[in-house]
């Protein structure tokens, strides 16, 4: 099927095919890969509805969205009016959403097909999508191995082409490392550019909504249309969006830096280390100027993003208490009594888990000895990271320190998070990053190389990213 939109949108205006058959086609492509748990719902009456707008206005001759065609899914974290959005969590279940989210408004208005809602690890929380209420989704390069987390529903779908691109959520890289699991192209834009109104919280200060897809031309032109200010959003930024589909060709020549200690650190595997290699060779030859530099702070990255996304997720998810919306404990004879068996029998363990470490590190007598702790080693990773992009253009490692492992294989939460060591820099910072399927183990597995940019610079990270794809 298409790979890319450009194609598609090329064979919709010379009628050599409708929006209608491609939905179509990717709703039965759906069906017949069910066992891959990618999926939660398709929306399949109101996405064959709007391909048959877009075949309406082509006929017609009305103007037409930038993103007409596009056959794209949404992380089960992401609401859209009329629609059902669980977080993949059983405490969320039946809530049918009264609104839409800005990016869902932005992709309707662009003509894109929204064709239904992938699983993913409970409120975002998880490395795996192990951690859903909903099972493991398999992956589609290795159906015995983790799509990653925690949007692996999306870039299972998305790789098994059972739609063209998904929209997902990054709190510590779980866009960029389900893409890498996957051998797609996932995006985190800088926190800010994109619109959190109408996402479920996880991590306010970290989460970030982006694209996942087969190519750079996509996850541009998505971007493009997704970003920009929103008044429902104080946190979005009202600056410019730049043209960052016609600005993909540029040949220039960067200054790369790369952390010795990333590269070397004894938890990466053997052959992903080799790829990070041969991507700095291939950096080198194509005429850019790669330099190691250390970075001595790599080691407290991970206890810092987990001691603070783990306080902000036990004040976010707070509001879920049986009362207002979804689960509610049929037992429960008065209110403590509906609060705590709605939320314990609610909530998956892993979600239980950090909701109860973020009360304990933002409790009077722990709050100076974790939470400011770690707020100080947040200002020194983003001072660090800033020196860095001030006398480099980008900063180059592994997405993930290993490819896609086995389901069931990792059973010890410290041991998954390690596996987010590489992608939590760019949220702790605020910074955009992306990860390139570029390589792949002897085995076939997809390796994936995480490139990070200063802030706003998405134009010049997808420019560079292009050029590395080709």
């Amino acid at each position: 099927m298409y790979r890319s939109l450009k194609k598609l949108q090329e064979d919709l205006l010379n009628k050599n095919i409708t929006a209608h058959a491609v939905t179509s086609h990717y709703i039965s492509k759906i069906k017949e890969q069910k066992d891959l748990n990618a999926f939660l719902e398709v929306f399949e009456e109101s996405s064959l509805d709007l391909a048959q707008n877009i075949d309406h206005k082509i006929a017609s001759g009305q103007p037409l969205g930038k993103l007409f065609g596009l056959v794209i899914s949404i992380k089960d974290n992401i609401v859209y009016k009329g629609h059902y959005a669980t977080a993949a969590s059983h405490i969320l279940e039946g809530f049918k959403s009264p609104y839409s989210a800005t990016v869902i408004e932005k992709l309707l208005a662009a003509d894109a097909i929204i064709i239904g809602r992938t699983n993913c690890d409970e409120f975002a929380m998880g490395g795996s999508n192990e951690n859903s209420y909903f099972g493991a989704v398999k992956n589609p390069v290795d159906k015995t191995c983790v799509s990653g987390g925690s949007s692996g529903g999306s870039a299972a779908a998305v790789a098994a082409e059972l739609c063209m691109a998904s929209l997902g959520s990054d709190t510590g890289g779980s866009i960029r490392q389900p893409a890498s699991f996957c051998g797609i192209v996932g995006l985190k834009p800088t926190y800010g550019r994109v619109s959190r109104y109408g996402l479920i919280a996880y991590g306010s200060s970290f989460d970030q909504i982006g694209p996942l897809t087969h190519s750079v031309d996509d996850a541009a032109l998505i971007l493009e249309v997704i970003a920009g200010g929103d008044a429902y959003d104080a946190t979005c930024s009202q600056k410019q969006v730049p043209p960052y589909s016609s600005s993909l060709y540029q040949e220039k020549k960067y200054k790369i830096a790369y952390y010795r200690n990333a590269v070397e650190h004894q938890g990466v595997d053997e052959e992903v280390k080799q790829a990070t290699l041969q991507a700095i060779e291939l950096l080198k030859e194509k005429g850019h100027e790669v330099d190691a530099v250390e970075f001595a702070e790599l080691d407290y990255i991970v206890p810092a993003y987990y001691v603070l996304t783990t306080a902000e997720a036990s004040s976010n998810l707070s509001r879920f208490d049986g009362v207002k919306y979804g689960y509610h404990a049929q037992e429960a004879k008065d209110l403590e009594q509906t609060y705590k068996l709605t939320r314990s029998q609610g909530f998956g363990k892993e979600v239980q888990r950090r909701i109860m470490s973020g009360a304990f590190v933002l409790s009077a007598g722990y709050y100076d000895a974790y939470y400011s702790k770690a707020q100080k080693v947040r200002r020194i990773v983003a001072d660090k990271t800033k020196q860095t992009l001030e006398d480099y253009d980008f900063i180059v490692c592994p997405t993930a320190p290993t490819p896609a492992y086995k389901i069931g294989e990792v059973q010890d939460s410290i041991a998954s998070f390690l596996g987010d060591i590489f992608t939590v820099q760019a949220n702790i910072v605020g910074i955009p990053g992306i990860s390139l399927p570029l390589y792949k183990t002897k085995s076939g597995l997809p390796i994936g190389i995480q490139f990070m940019a200063g802030r706003w610079q998405e134009e010049k990270l997808l420019a560079l990213s292009n050029s590395l794809m080709q």
